[in-house]
């Protein structure tokens, strides 16, 4: 009873604003909070002749009027979508391609009501589609950079889609400097900052010291920023939980600038500004969203309710730290956390616990074709160690030496996505979780090659 009264008394408007959280970040904030803005302060525009006409300019075609008098526009789709946000630090004295700085993935469920946000660090190290192995981030640049169809935005969302498993329908990129500017129109944000922060090294902005330093120090407790400062306190990676650390707060600067302009003042400025907006993320902004598209996912995030978003961190838990051998410091996915916690923001339903937690039944699911090969110059150790996984109930298509016999370390290569399989193979011979490997031959002969290497120690008989 007193939820209900709760929500009855918070203002239709606030909780619309509040939910466009769930479409809006970085992306669309300006052009959803003057468009919904309107909607809802039509009484407003009746009565006060200030106000000015709406007029959105598409791409710099056609002008197109909106009218404030006529409902958003209604999205019609049933099915779940899932919208890749990036942000990428493109300055005005720097030229592409860029490497994405922030990935998150936006849900909304048009039937069951619900949403959720996933936050993606930039350091997971993955299989890119048509490219080998590395940080997540480098996809948008090896896109743009090699002329992929749709450029860096489309082999990002690409990459996201073939590592997550789920459908990515659109992608949007936006540029630091327009979320900055946003920030400051709306009069800057208040946010509990948990721990005082010390970066000595951030990035300097200045044109005149591209490569310097810029040191941050934010002090514990509630602080008001500006645009650059909330954009800092977003990107540190000075602080506790390090990258992971970094995408938690990212979610506080999204909900804190809605906190902002959910104020009911707030409302009448941006209605004014909304035109203005527009054309500052025009050239700020790259999506395959058309605006009415943006409006009408917008108009449908509005109807969900607060309690019915999830928000989530591929953090420490569903991670591991790992060394390449040319010294980077990446974040090796641990898949199955993964996929529970995928489940968890972009399902309605719980998944099946039962079935996920019987590896025979998910071995079957699969059903991959799996060859084991000899890299070393121990003789038969090929076939020993195929009759003790064919004991373990996992069945082999083929034995036969490797390309070579100097391998020290083992690889299990996964040609056509069938990680799990791969990854009970890399339990079943104790090998670290670095040993799996994506192999780009999609149309290869068998799913999985297990390339025995010096590494590999039999269990003694």
């Amino acid at each position: 009873m007193r939820r209900n009264a709760r929500r009855a008394a918070r203002s239709n408007m606030a909780q619309k604003l509040f939910t466009l959280s769930l479409i809006a970040v970085f992306l669309t904030v300006a052009v959803m909070a003057g468009l919904v803005a309107f909607d809802q302060v039509r009484q407003f525009i009746a009565a006060d002749d200030m106000l000015p006409d709406f007029t959105i300019e598409d791409g710099g075609a056609d002008e197109t009027p909106w009218d404030p008098t006529q409902p958003l526009p209604e999205w019609a789709g049933t099915e779940r979508v899932n919208v890749l946000v990036m942000g990428i630090d493109q300055r005005e004295h720097e030229q592409g391609p860029w490497r994405t700085d922030t990935m998150l993935v936006l849900t909304v469920d048009p039937v069951s009501m619900t949403g959720g946000m996933l936050s993606i660090p930039r350091d997971l190290w993955v299989p890119i589609p048509g490219y080998e192995e590395g940080r997540i981030n480098t996809a948008h640049y090896l896109g743009d950079i090699y002329d992929y169809p749709g450029g860096g935005p489309a082999l990002a969302a690409k990459t996201v889609q073939y590592n997550l498993g789920v459908h990515i329908h659109h992608y949007a990129r936006v540029n630091f400097t327009a979320f900055e500017e946003l920030v400051d129109r709306t009069g800057g944000v208040d946010i509990y900052v948990e721990q005082e922060i010390n970066d000595p090294t951030y990035p300097s902005s200045d044109p005149a010291d591209p490569y310097g330093y810029d040191p941050l120090h934010i002090p514990a407790g509630w602080q008001h920023f500006d645009g650059e400062m909330a954009l800092k306190y977003a990107r540190t990676r000075h602080s506790g939980g390090g990258d992971f650390g970094r995408a938690r707060r990212q979610q506080e600067v999204v909900m804190a600038v809605f906190e902002q302009i959910t104020r009911l003042d707030m409302l009448p400025q941006l209605a004014s500004q909304a035109p203005e907006l527009w054309h500052m993320l025009e050239d700020a902004v790259v999506t395959d969203l058309k605006l009415d598209e943006i409006i009408a996912l917008a108009n449908l995030a509005s109807k969900i309710e607060p309690d019915d978003i999830r928000y989530a961190v591929i953090d420490e838990h569903y991670t591991q730290f790992w060394e390449t051998p040319d010294g980077q410091q990446v974040l090796i996915p641990l898949r199955d956390g993964i996929r529970e916690l995928r489940d968890s923001i972009f399902t309605t339903a719980a998944p099946v616990v039962a079935e996920e937690d019987d590896p025979a039944a998910r071995l079957a699911a699969e059903a991959a074709s799996i060859q084991v090969l000899n890299g070393t110059a121990t003789e038969g150790l090929a076939g020993s160690t195929s009759e003790r996984l064919q004991q373990q109930g996992v069945q082999i298509a083929n034995i036969a030496n490797a390309d070579r016999s100097d391998y020290t370390e083992s690889l299990v290569i996964v040609y056509t996505g069938k990680t799990y399989t791969a990854e009970y193979l890399v339990g079943l011979l104790n090998l670290p979780p670095t040993a799996v490997v994506h192999g780009s031959t999609p149309n290869a002969e068998y799913d999985i090659s297990v390339i025995l290497g010096a590494d590999y120690q039999p269990p003694e008989e």
